[in-house]
């Protein structure tokens, strides 16, 4: 029996599969869109911030950039995932499924997408910037108008990584109990050493991957104007 055969000849490991599909794409569109409305304010807070921004304050960049941003970076996501499930059912009532997933999805990805977001704007021209200034604009003018626009096609790409590395995050949350396609894998191609699970679920993912992946290169390109 080939491989496609001993699969279909498990209805109920194809039947699960669809919703272990669902779980993977809530708990990275969930995270993913949190991860963006609270990563772009603090990534120009980051640079806004820096001792050389538009408005300069030395500690709040500290505290942003230094305990922030980089102990967070600095801790493995499963370790983060088992220290925040208090965190997780404070917040969302549970630290199990897709949902409690989620929180810690945000919370293990949003610095990571932040310092892009950063590195996207320090791009921009800063004879763009001085410019503005020239002409009168205030500082938030200076961001919703110059570095934001300027530099839309970078934070475009750092989103799409984001979600690239959310997708790979998903996995190792189904494992620690976030369910999904992670889950699937573990329980059935691992725990049971069903080798066509394991296959199949990798090849979904990896198809999620390029989807993003592509879907965000050709976005990039259409609003880079440079």
């Amino acid at each position: 029996m080939d491989f496609f055969s001993e699969l279909a000849s498990n209805p109920g490991i194809t039947k699960a599969m669809w919703p272990a599909f669902i779980e993977t794409m809530q708990m990275t569109l969930v995270s993913g869109l949190v991860t963006v409305l609270i990563g772009i304010p603090l990534g120009v807070l980051l640079l806004t911030s820096n001792k050389n921004g538009l408005a300069p304050l030395r500690w709040l960049n500290w505290l942003l950039s230094a305990v922030i941003v980089n102990i967070t970076r600095s801790i493995p996501f499963a370790i983060l995932m088992i220290a925040l499930i208090p965190f997780s059912a404070l917040v969302v009532g549970t630290a199990l499924g897709p949902m409690g997933a989620s929180v810690s999805l945000t919370i293990g990805t949003i610095p990571f997408y932040a310092r892009l977001v950063e590195t996207a704007l320090k791009e921009v021209s800063s004879g763009k910037i001085d410019a503005a200034k020239v002409m009168g604009s205030t500082r938030m003018q200076i961001v919703r108008k110059v570095y934001l626009p300027e530099a839309m096609p970078g934070i475009i790409d750092a989103t799409t990584t984001t979600i690239v590395t959310l997708i790979g995050y998903t996995a190792m949350a189904g494992v620690l109990g976030g369910g999904g396609l992670g889950y699937l894998a573990y329980n059935y191609g691992y725990v049971r050493y069903e080798l066509e699970i394991m296959v199949v679920t990798i090849v979904i993912l990896v198809a999620l991957v390029q989807l993003v992946q592509f879907f965000g290169d050709r976005i990039s390109t259409r609003i880079n104007h440079r």
